[in-house]
């Protein structure tokens, strides 16, 4: 593998980093894992849930409150558990029903890195955006930022499949992001920020109102040695997404509802890689949709788990409302799984021809798409085929850290820039 031109010496933010669900713990733990193959010392500074890393990075654990631990979500913790006035702020914030992660883990990390501002070269904010981001540039730190996309399309579709009390809910959860927009525009004018697809891309332009030309493009990768696929026969009619069960812009209901149509026809199982609420309106929809001996919900399985069962799978499904990416999409493509995605946001970019693609949201264009593969063994080995050889021409983790790389040594050069300037 090519080395670097040096070694740096790498901070890597990320405000929280679940190992097995969500795209920020996978997305640190391949980087850090490349970036220190290609040399670099790389620290990942982190809330919970802290992220699973691979030999050669070093966990710094960030410690929030952990107010949404699976476990006891929301709670509000004992007196002797506050250890500063951050603490007590991320408390306050979401008493009030709006979302403090962000902002409590940029103070935090901020309060690290003042102490240890000597043994960095770079840091890499990964889609945090915390008013505490401000403060690294004023350390004499680069700045490195990634956006996967703005939080704000999330937002846009959850409030707009909200009604009544359950509206201000989300709109107040979803305040944080007038925040990540004002501290992105400032650290565009830091350092580089990168993203992962042009759909992105534009949507951080339109959103976030950031300079055109001012975000570059790194896509993200797969890990083929855990994602590829298999020799066994794959389980008749078993259909698998990977996707938060109650987050309205993941689609889920609307595949409930093409499954329920498919299903009366031909002998088809889903399993969601996600867990609902308890009595929530995605267990409510499969009570209704009388589908309970169809769906089964599986969260949390270790990456080798989640492999094997993606490349199980006859047909894989991304039915989500928007992405700015989705590395679900590249897992399945990877597992050589016949992928449906929705024609939403990057993932016409990510999948290509690879894919059979369906407008967003409608079930029964969606149930249609599900009948012809489940139809048509010719057409799911056509698409695995050009799936798997996708994959290996543009999604590798090691091209990501190169990229990515390249961008801390621009960050490290114009912030020296000025310096120069001055001494001449």
């Amino acid at each position: 593998m090519t080395i670097v031109s040096r070694p740096l010496r790498v901070a890597l933010l990320s405000y929280r980093s679940r190992a097995h669900c969500g795209g920020q713990g996978v997305y640190v733990r391949h980087l850090s894992r490349e970036l220190a193959a290609l040399g670099h010392t790389v620290e990942v500074l982190s809330g919970q849930p802290y992220p699973e890393l691979e030999p050669g990075p070093i966990l710094r654990e960030v410690p929030s409150l952990d107010l949404y631990r699976d476990a006891d979500p929301f709670r509000t913790p004992r007196r002797e558990e506050y250890r500063d006035w951050i603490d007590v702020l991320e408390t306050v914030i979401m008493w009030t029903g709006a979302f403090p992660e962000p902002l409590t883990f940029s103070l935090r990390a901020l309060r690290e890195l003042r102490a240890r501002r000597a043994d960095f070269d770079v840091v890499h904010d990964n889609q945090g955006l915390g008013y505490g981001l401000l403060g690294v540039p004023q350390l004499g730190l680069p700045l490195v930022t990634s956006i996967h996309h703005p939080i704000s399309v999330d937002r846009r579709i959850e409030l707009a499949a909200a009604t009544g009390l359950a509206r201000l809910s989300r709109r107040r959860w979803y305040s944080f992001v007038r925040m990540q927009a004002r501290v992105a525009r400032q650290a565009a004018k830091a350092g580089p920020v990168i993203t992962v697809s042009e759909s992105s891309r534009n949507d951080i332009y339109h959103d976030f109102r950031l300079r055109p030309g001012s975000v570059d493009i790194v896509p993200l990768g797969v890990d083929t040695r855990v994602f590829h696929p298999r020799p066994t026969a794959r389980a008749a009619g078993r259909i698998v997404t990977v996707a938060s069960a109650d987050s309205p812009v993941k689609g889920v209901a609307v595949l409930l509802r093409a499954v329920a149509k498919v299903a009366t026809e031909r002998d088809v199982r889903l399993t969601v890689v996600g867990k609902p609420a308890a009595r929530g309106q995605t267990e409510r929809l499969v009570a209704d949709l009388s589908l309970a001996d169809r769906v089964r919900f599986t969260p949390g399985l270790p990456e080798p788990e989640l492999a094997a069962l993606l490349a199980s799978a006859e047909i894989a499904v991304v039915p989500s409302l928007y992405e700015g990416f989705s590395l679900p999409a590249v897992e399945h493509m990877a597992s050589g799984t016949p992928l449906v995605a929705s024609l939403a946001g990057a993932l016409p970019e990510v999948t290509g021809d690879a894919a059979a693609l369906v407008p967003p949201g409608d079930a029964e264009e969606l149930a249609a798409a599900l009948r012809r593969l489940h139809d048509s063994p010719r057409e799911r080995e056509r698409l695995s085929g050009l799936a798997w050889r996708r994959v290996q021409e543009r999604f590798a983790w090691p091209a990501v850290a190169q990229a990515t790389a390249a961008r801390y040594e621009r960050a490290i050069a114009a912030h020296r820039a000025p310096e120069i300037t001055a001494a001449r």
